[in-house]
């Protein structure tokens, strides 16, 4: 062990994959890290041997090595490629445990989705994993998504029924993280193009899909097709600056959630008699302090799970201090303002923290707008009741219900959101700063 936490202290602070062996030189653990130094090195303390979760491995430990990568990204997946193909002893759980997350690719759709799954299908797709953070495999796919620009949703899109046409995509497609064949925005033949793309990239084989994707820039801009030259200079860029994306941890809510956000939708679905399940979700929440420093949060939910790179603050500029309704009234035009200007898709069901007075201020602000609402609903703190518009009496869900749970939970994360950033606020000014 001693020459093993001495090999440590030489370790890069970097991305990377770090195998720790027994006295056989057989790899028994295999784990990822941003920083390789730190994250290996934290195995060689006296918390360590005495924690039972790593005491075991701890005792065993006769020699590392480090595999570097990168990114986090990289270092996420060279990680889920060792444990698969090593199979390292204190690994094992990963082999055959069905409860552990994957990457999954409908393979056999026209479009084919990517999906955070711990239930992999047997047939029709290609898995990747099993992933020791589910969490980080959630990220991954966040960060992922951003240049490859695959679809997760379940719906089933096939070429050539034109009735797609007609489909309004969700606001993946409004911020350039899907290319929308949901709405036939691109053919099938691309699609499935950029799909080959991702998994050349989760197979390790970076550097040849750069190599590729070079090429092909070069072949367009000679083609005098820049638009599709230009797409492929940016999608090269952000593979190339993976590691500049930030923690993993950053792009996803933790991975444990006191709700089934499927469950919670198809409840939505029923109690509120919506066409679909309502896939993406805004809450709006408004926070001040005896009138002062009023701010408030918008928070957005994607197929029920936090979608943070949609999460905007506002700092209230025409209410008055303390007037929830005017605050309200004022966030909710601002927020749908430039979606109505530019057309853009709303969400599918908005959350307003509050009873029938926000309701009615967030009604307002669509008709100052001239706009046509979509799905709305209050909910009230002290009884958990749900007002609806053109309905006086609240609904009453049952403190079990999934739909409850799920409207609580982006009510909540707006709530945190807002109150964080009033802090801030607090803070600057008790600092005297602007």
């Amino acid at each position: 062990m001693r020459r093993a936490a001495a090999k440590v202290r030489e370790f890069p602070h970097a991305p990377g994959v770090y195998l720790m062996k027994d006295a056989a030189g057989r790899v028994i653990y295999v784990g990822k890290a941003k920083d390789l130094r730190s994250r290996a090195g934290s195995y060689f303390t006296r918390a360590a041997l005495e924690d039972r979760r790593t005491a075991d491995l701890c005792w065993e430990i006769r020699d590392i090595d480090y595999l570097p990568a990168d990114s986090e990204v990289d270092a996420l997946l060279m990680e889920a490629r060792l444990i698969k193909d090593v199979q390292p002893k204190y690994n094992r759980e990963l082999k055959d445990d069905k409860s552990f997350p994957y990457l999954e690719i409908h393979t056999r759709e026209d479009f084919p989705r990517v999906a955070f799954t711990r239930e992999p299908n047997q047939r029709g797709t290609k898995l990747y994993g099993p992933f020791a953070s589910a969490s980080g495999l959630r990220g991954a796919i966040q960060v992922l998504q951003k240049t490859f620009k695959f679809r997760t949703c379940t719906l089933d899109i096939r070429e050539g029924d034109e009735r797609w046409r007609w489909f309004r995509p969700c606001l993946l497609a409004s911020i350039g993280q899907c290319t929308a064949p949901c709405n036939l925005r691109i053919s099938k033949e691309d699609y499935r193009r950029d799909i080959a793309r991702l998994r050349l990239f989760l197979e390790g084989k970076k550097q040849a899909l750069l190599e590729e994707m070079r090429a092909e820039m070069t072949a367009a801009a000679k083609e005098l097709r820049f638009e599709r030259a230009a797409r492929l200079r940016d999608e090269i860029r952000m593979l190339e600056t993976l590691d500049q994306r930030g923690e993993l941890d950053t792009h996803v809510q933790p991975e444990v959630f006191y709700i089934d956000p499927q469950r919670g939708l198809t409840g939505l679905k029923k109690v509120l008699k919506l066409a679909q399940p309502p896939r993406t979700i805004e809450g709006i929440d408004v926070a001040h302090l005896a009138g002062t420093q009023a701010v408030a949060s918008l928070v957005q939910f994607i197929d029920g799970l936090p979608f943070k790179p949609g999460y905007k603050r506002y700092r209230i500029r025409t209410a008055a201090g303390g007037d929830d309704f005017a605050s309200m009234r004022e966030v909710v035009w601002r927020r749908f303002r430039r979606q109505t200007a530019e057309e853009e898709p709303f969400p599918d069901l908005l959350l307003i923290d509050g009873g029938k007075g926000q309701l009615q201020a967030a009604l307002d602000a669509f008709a100052a707008l001239g706009a046509q609402p979509p799905a709305l609903v209050a909910l009230a703190k002290r009884e958990e009741e749900i007002y609806l518009p053109g309905r006086d009496a609240p609904l009453k869900l049952s403190r079990h219900s999934y739909a409850l749970r799920l409207l609580q939970y982006v009510r909540d994360e707006a709530h945190r959101f807002a109150q964080h950033y009033h802090h801030i606020l607090r803070r600057k000014q008790s600092l005297g700063e602007d």
